[in-house]
């Protein structure tokens, strides 16, 4: 007897987020494909998927599976696709999961959308030059690094202007400025202070978007809903109507425009959530998005639009079941409004009214997530909402003076709190928090022995009244046996128990030494087995915190000499280009290639460092060797695999500096580096961290071996948590973070120390001639 078939499958990757909206809309979408007898399996973080329990519920199946990763959610699904597990078709809820969405789909050749116009419209400056050259409107941008680019910017055009994160949500970190006073201030609210961010020409106009659904792969709009928002300097929804109230003719124009801007943008499946402006020279596009509205959009829709299923329709479609959905749809009959409670700040005391709004008849929707203890926090971003309250009526006008009477009838008495400010960085105990995100490489890099093409990026903050006090960054690669999610939750671990830690130290006693405790605890949990890219993380996050508490950058707080300029090796890696354009190289060999490379290299002015990544054995180096005489260069890194060969190799190349990298992680490895090779290139990954990168170039110097900073592809801030030390060595290799992040390639930098904590790159001209910089 033959097996019975399995039932077709949805595939829900990212399930639902912690708020209670987001919940609402995974459960929703979960039940209208059970509706139709679909299996349903969910997705997500493992720590989302536990704090989200009415999501799983309404599954049939959960798996831990990070979103975030989008190549690791396609292998996943085409692992169980192979194993006789193929869905019938993919779908996501929630924005920061549409692009493992569109690659799941397209590793099953399912339907969905292209995954590269799905990254195009979330990176907003990305989609911005699409509709651009598309020939929509849209305002003048500029992706910037620092404060010295948006000032160029602004200087450049007509203002106001909107400074926001490149990728983010809910509003958060967005703000108006009119002017270079405004800046300062505007780029304190973001929520990443070293990512990229836009400054982009603010659009005086009225706001909207469009709400819709792609039925085979055209898109069919179900209404245009209005905006109402804060007013500036923040850009936080309060309020929205829908349908919104607007002539037929600019109604009509609204969504031929949209619906002509998706088709643009290679946009064909699930549903669509535009926002845009009507101005006096007509409609500027805003951002794009592949999932419904937020703002309680999926439970206004059915109600304006009776017998609408959102994400049924979906489903039906991608199935080939009929859809009964026009081309043009007329406009809806009755209406729907939902509003915001936006409190005072501080402590809740009291709140009266609640119940009559909860009760009442036209609600279709009520919550109100604070009560008395509770304190409000000011409300800058979609993630200071503390409630809703959504209604329905007869006509979009009814419905908005409705929800704003209900949200207006609730009363909230606060007192004030103690501002943060006040509070003291080291007597109370920070809130530790990680988050992983997978980033591709700007280019592969290649060396002896692997491709690198993405690396896991991490940052650890400890947080004190909903403030930064602390911040570590670094990236992993697996390529080098670094597993992000494993040191994240090292990390995590041992962030929280030096955290909670209590000490003379930590209460700010007069003459204590801040860094001696960090010291001790670091130097047991390297006993203890931690990993030393986790202990990294840890000791960044926190002596960022002791030196901000000192009011000191890092290097001084550890009695570092000042780091000055920090010139650079021009590191390439094997297949691509060498510059001879006079700068110092450091060139990746260890391949085919490699007697090719060195005779090219002959009679090149520039300082050579060569690094072979342990990529020779024996015959290599025999046959080599006369090139390499005759080269002569500065340094020669990890030249061979037996160690046994160094004698002889410095023997041959009395002027070369030889040192040694790979390996070289503990104190111990750092002596026999410099008894065998004669120098070592310290990486702070590799060590632990820059407290035992210290102890290991102090004892180098003493021994008169040549010394060496480098590091792995890292973030600018662990590069320049790393360049502090760059005044003990002899050669900074320390431009690891010109594959990992936007900053342009340059031949050297120096540190901002002007804030407490840990520096920045600080990308000012080259020198003056006869200006002293480390090298």
């Amino acid at each position: 007897m033959s097996a019975a078939p399995h039932p077709r499958e949805l595939l829900l990757i990212g399930g639902g987020g912690e708020m209670t909206l987001s919940v609402d809309v995974a459960v929703q979408a979960l039940e209208q494909a059970r509706a139709r007898g679909l299996r349903t399996h969910v997705t997500n973080r493992a720590d989302t998927l536990a704090a989200t329990p009415a999501v799983t519920a309404a599954a049939d199946a959960a798996t831990a599976v990070d979103f975030a990763r989008p190549g690791d959610t396609a292998d996943w699904a085409a692992g169980r696709a192979a194993d006789g597990e193929r869905p019938a078709l993919v779908f996501g809820v929630r924005e920061m999961a549409q692009e493992a969405v569109a690659a799941t789909a397209h590793a099953l050749e399912l339907t969905g959308n292209p995954p590269a116009a799905v990254r195009r419209i979330r990176t907003k400056d990305a989609c911005r030059a699409a509709l651009a050259a598309a020939g929509f409107r849209q305002p003048a941008v500029r992706v910037c690094r620092d404060a010295s680019e948006a000032r160029a910017f602004l200087a450049a055009t007509a203002g106001p202007w909107v400074v926001k994160p490149r990728d983010g949500a809910d509003s958060a970190g967005v703000r108006k400025v009119t002017g270079p006073d405004d800046l300062p201030a505007a780029l304190a609210q973001l929520p990443d202070r070293e990512a990229l961010f836009l400054v982009e020409e603010f659009v005086d106009g009225r706001e909207f978007s469009v709400e819709g659904v792609f039925v085979g792969g055209s898109p069919r709009v179900l209404a245009v809903t209005a905006k109402e928002k804060l007013p500036p300097p923040y850009f936080v929804e309060i309020g929205h109507v829908l349908p919104a109230d607007l002539p037929e003719e600019t109604r009509r124009s609204v969504e031929e425009t949209v619906t002509a801007a998706l088709t643009a943008l290679e946009l064909r499946f699930g549903l669509f959530h535009v926002e845009l402006w009507l101005t006096a020279e007509g409609i500027v596009l805003g951002e794009v998005h592949v999932r419904i509205g937020g703002g309680w959009i999926h439970r206004m829709l059915p109600h304006v639009r009776p017998g609408l299923e959102l994400y049924g329709t979906v489903y039906d479609d991608a199935l080939g079941l009929p859809v009964d959905l026009p081309a043009s749809l007329p406009a809806p009959e009755r209406a729907a409004a939902a509003r915001y409670f936006a409190p005072p700040e501080g402590r809740v005391t009291a709140v009266t009214g609640w119940d009559a709004v909860r009760t009442h008849p036209a609600v279709l929707h009520a919550e109100l997530r604070v009560g008395p203890g509770d304190v409000v926090p000011g409300f800058r971003s979609g993630g200071d909402r503390v409630g809703a309250v959504v209604v329905g009526a007869a006509t979009p006008a009814e419905a908005r003076e409705l929800a704003r009477e209900l949200v207006a009838s609730v009363h909230f008495t606060v007192e004030p709190v103690e501002p943060v400010d006040a509070v003291d960085m080291g007597d109370d105990v920070p809130e530790v928090r990680v988050d992983l995100e997978p980033r591709p490489l700007t280019s592969s890099f290649r060396i002896s022995h692997m491709t690198i093409e993405t690396v896991d990026h991490l940052r650890l903050r400890l947080l004190q009244g909903g403030r930064t006090v602390g911040e570590g960054e670094i990236t992993a690669d697996s390529g080098y046996g670094q597993d992000g999610p494993a040191i994240a939750a090292e990390a995590e671990a041992l962030a929280r128990t030096l955290a909670a830690a209590r000490d003379d130290a930590h209460h700010g006693a007069d003459g204590a030494d801040p860094v001696a405790p960090l010291r001790a605890a670091l130097e047991k949990a390297a006993a203890d087995g931690v990993g030393a890219p986790a202990r990294m993380l840890v000791e960044m996050a926190f002596l960022d915190r002791a030196a901000r508490r000192a009011g000191v950058p890092v290097w001084r707080l550890l009695g570092l000499p000042e780091p000055g300029r920090v010139r650079l090796l021009h590191t390439v890696p094997i297949g691509e280009d060498i510059p001879l354009d006079g700068r110092p190289l450091k060139i990746k060999l260890g391949g085919a290639d490699d007697e090719q490379i060195l005779r090219s290299l002959l009679g090149v002015p520039a300082p050579l460092i060569l690094d072979a990544n342990r990529g020779w054995d024996r015959q290599d180096w025999e046959r080599l060797r006369p090139l390499l005489a005759e080269l002569a260069p500065a340094v020669l890194e990890d030249p061979v695999r037996d160690p046994a060969l160094l004698p002889a190799i410095r023997a041959a190349l009395p002027g070369t500096a030889v040192v040694l990298d790979e390996g070289i992680a503990t104190a111990g490895d750092a002596a026999f580096a410099v008894g065998t090779a004669g120098g070592l290139n310290v990486k702070l990954m590799r060590f632990g961290g820059i407290l035992p990168a210290l102890d290991a170039l102090s004892d180098a110097t003493e021994k008169g071996a040549a010394r060496m900073l480098g590091c792995f592809l890292e973030p600018p801030r662990a590069i320049a948590y790393a360049a502090q030390l760059a005044g003990l060595c002899d050669w900074s290799d320390l431009d690891g973070h010109f594959w990992v992040s936007d900053d342009r390639p340059v031949p050297s930098y120096g540190l901002d120390s002007d804030a407490p904590g840990i520096p920045r790159i600080a990308y000012t001209p080259e020198p003056a001639r006869g200006e002293a910089a480390a090298i």
